[in-house]
């Protein structure tokens, strides 16, 4: 599962390492080290440019980088708390359930992170790790995205949500779930609007598990108030309970 995570890239930074357009128009949050469910995110997607009159021309794909709302809103949405609930998706039931199964067929982005946030639970206790490459290459996850469009008049809206999987190797240790983390040699094919079958995808990479590493961090990152780069830095301290409702934003 993912319910927080951390990206201090900015987005021409971002565009140069996904190799996109930056398309963001400084909607995009960042540095931010406590990006929660609501925030406009940058998000990776690829999509057949369109002409003048609105036809898409299928023999070119162009990658860019979009600020999207985290917390995925259905087109069929009757209101924007919808997403509210929606911030993961999980892997196995992607292709099934009526909020997610459109998006996954042609609508999957990569969300850029510096690492996401876990919290191991012992009884009411709660102690908060971080998950990120041990050579600090940014991660990619896996999303889909959506658009809604709220009352006439208004602008539509787009939104994310992050595919979650089952957790793999010494990330069991933290949790049961983890946000799908794809290698560099797949960001093409889940990326490929013209692919509505991204089934072999969505296994977690034992390359990649291999390469995260896990520290324990400061409970600070309970309270998303907090912004600054120490809530990524090693910590050892006794668990608090503090701030914030983690059931709110790490939904099962």
């Amino acid at each position: 599962m993912c319910g927080r995570y951390a990206l201090a890239k900015d987005p021409a930074d971002l565009a140069a390492e996904f190799d996109a357009r930056d398309e963001t128009g400084g909607e995009a949050i960042g540095p931010e080290y406590n990006v929660a469910p609501t925030l406009t995110v940058p998000a990776v997607v690829d999509r057949h440019p369109r002409a003048d009159d609105g036809t898409p021309d299928p023999s070119t794909v162009e990658r860019s980088l979009r600020a999207m709302r985290w917390g995925l809103v259905p087109s069929w949405a009757k209101d924007l708390s919808v997403g509210n609930k929606m911030i993961n998706a999980r892997a196995e039931s992607l292709t099934e359930k009526p909020a997610f199964r459109r998006a996954a067929a042609s609508r999957r982005c990569l969300l850029p992170a510096d690492g996401w946030y876990e919290w191991l639970r012992d009884g009411k206790q709660k102690t908060p790790y971080f998950m990120s490459y041990d050579d600090g290459r940014p991660l990619a996850l896996a999303g889909l995205w959506e658009t809604w469009r709220p009352a006439k008049g208004e602008p539509p809206l787009i939104s994310t949500t992050v595919v979650t999987t089952a957790s793999a190797g010494v990330l069991t240790e933290i949790h049961h779930r983890m946000p799908l983390v794809l290698p560099r040699e797949s960001w093409a094919a889940w990326l490929d609007p013209d692919a509505d079958d991204v089934t072999d995808l969505l296994v977690p990479s034992e390359e990649v598990v291999a390469a995260i590493g896990m520290r324990q961090v400061s409970s600070m990152v309970n309270n998303v108030r907090n912004h600054g780069a120490e809530l990524i830095e090693e910590a050892h301290e006794e668990p608090e309970q503090q701030g914030l409702d983690l059931e709110a934003v790490n939904p099962s």
